[in-house]
């Protein structure tokens, strides 16, 4: 049976695309084959302590003017075009190192989410693939998941199915409202399609790397404390966006010949969007 296809007038491109760097300079060969077998690399150490608080007071004031707005602990996503420190994690040096030992020399980053599950928030992340729901061809798109606070089994932390990259498109069913999915796309046979599942644990200042195509979700976060990170979703420039989704893209290094990525300047100062 075919699986389904959220886009399916489209025609994407939904194959995993090995790492065929031949020369990486920050992560090792054993890690690009790991992310090639089983779909993710972690932990990397990205900020220091002192770093790692300023981001959290970053993201601390952003939430309160964001939820001044009316906005939710989720909504903040695609703000990195009106939002300096969004768009400054996007471009941080020590991220970028890692994500071109993946995708090479030429990197656009279409997009950008704050994850952030409040203490004792009881919606859940069912078991999904990102490039279902993307409009996006083929499937090449990286993941950078930033701890903006630790990140434990307890608040929820974010859970992958190695090596369940590899069979391309999943199906899936719509997720049912007592789900309390955040999104609206259920894998509900996820375990048949890789590993046992992997919890992303990890510090505050570290970073995950993950396909698309690996197959994850979270639990509600049942703990008294808040578990946020940033979602940062980079390719290389010969993936076609459609839909406008390449209108907020960043081209964080190289550059992009095939002129399809514009490139958004760095904001001045944080605009928080008006809520319609």
């Amino acid at each position: 049976m075919t699986p389904r296809d959220a886009h399916p007038e489209l025609g994407r491109d939904l194959r995993f695309v090995p790492s065929v760097i031949d020369s990486p300079e920050h992560l090792s060969a054993a890690q690009i084959q790991q992310y090639n077998d089983r779909g993710y690399i972690f932990p990397l150490d990205v900020y220091d302590a002192h770093e790692v608080e300023a981001n959290r007071v970053y993201f601390d004031d952003l939430m309160a003017r964001a939820a001044s707005a009316g906005w939710d602990a989720y909504s903040i996503n695609g703000w990195q075009s009106h939002c300096a420190g969004m768009y400054d994690m996007i471009i941080e040096p020590r991220i970028l190192d890692y994500v071109q030992d993946l995708l090479g020399q030429d990197l656009i980053c279409w997009g950008a989410h704050f994850f952030c599950k409040m203490p004792g928030d009881e919606r859940r992340v069912s078991w999904h693939q990102d490039a279902s729901y993307w409009p996006l061809t083929p499937s090449k798109t990286v993941t950078v998941w930033l701890a903006i606070d630790d990140a434990d089994f307890e608040k929820g932390a974010l859970t992958r199915i190695p090596g369940s990259h590899v069979h391309g498109q999943i199906d899936f069913d719509d997720s049912d409202t007592t789900e309390h999915n955040v999104l609206n796309q259920t894998v509900n046979d996820a375990r048949e399609h890789g590993d046992e599942p992997v919890a992303l644990t990890m510090r505050a200042g570290q970073i995950s790397l993950h396909t698309d195509l690996l197959l994850h979700g979270s639990e509600p976060n049942l703990s008294e404390r808040r578990r946020c990170g940033l979602t940062m979703r980079f390719v290389p420039p010969d993936v076609y966006a459609h839909n406008g989704w390449n209108q907020r893209a960043i081209t964080c290094r190289g550059s992009d010949p095939s002129g399809h990525w514009p490139h958004t300047p760095r904001p001045d100062g944080e605009t928080i969007p008006t809520k319609s």
